[in-house]
């Protein structure tokens, strides 16, 4: 058995909640009423990433970039905010069957645990207010916190810096994304665990940097415990 870590950083969609397609939709729609052309498919590459630096890619790959442009970007993401928000708060229940349990059963072993986002404070909020388990978190990360998202591991920095985990070969990292376990290598993690509950298949998973796939976040603590 493997030597168990003192910090699980887990992600938030796809990974501890639903991911039933709100995100794209929201996408979609923000971008639709602005007038940029947006192929959904080109979304998923991205998952995982902080929405507001997604939404500014596209933006400035369209137009040229000048003063103007991060307004626009503002303007648009608070359109995609308010979208999102919506659809989360009609998507109930978001936990996925055995988060609960898990973060519990890590938490009960003495194992720190974390969320760490793509997502602004505000959906993370709104998420983590819809689920029962939020109490049991140490720490929770959101692209706001961090000058840059996934793949860049500040998230994961951060998160250690709040729980007080100094060593990252201590530290596992588990989400539905390339970019998550991108994020997890980047850092250092020593475990870089994929689930298949959210954006991306088990092919596109197995051939990143990835140190364990396995079906949900409900078999994380037994990888250990």
């Amino acid at each position: 058995m493997s030597l168990p870590p003192a910090l699980v950083v887990f992600d938030l969609g796809g990974t501890t909640v639903y991911d039933r397609g709100e995100v794209p939709a929201a996408f979609s729609e923000a971008l639709s009423e602005a007038g940029i052309p947006f192929d959904p498919a080109e979304l998923k590459g991205w998952r995982g990433g902080s929405k507001h630096e997604v939404l500014r890619q596209l933006l400035t790959r369209q137009v040229q970039q000048d003063e103007t442009t991060a307004a626009r970007v503002d303007r648009i993401y608070g359109r995609f905010r308010r979208s999102l928000s919506d659809r989360l708060v009609q998507a109930q229940p978001l936990s996925l069957p055995g988060a609960g349990p898990s973060l519990e059963r890590l938490h009960d072993a003495g194992i720190r645990v974390a969320i760490a986002s793509g997502f602004d404070r505000q959906i993370v909020d709104l998420v983590l207010g819809s689920v029962d388990w939020a109490d049991l978190l140490d720490t929770q990360v959101c692209s706001e916190d961090v000058p840059q998202g996934r793949p860049a591991p500040f998230m994961i920095f951060k998160a250690m810096e709040q729980t007080g985990v100094v060593d990252v070969h201590r530290v596992a990292v588990v989400g539905d994304t390339l970019l998550d376990l991108e994020a997890g290598w980047n850092a250092g993690a020593a475990y870089r665990i994929a689930v298949l509950t959210g954006a991306h298949d088990r092919d596109t998973l197995v051939a990143g940097p990835q140190t364990h796939v396995v079906d949900s976040v409900a078999d994380v603590p037994g990888l250990w415990l």
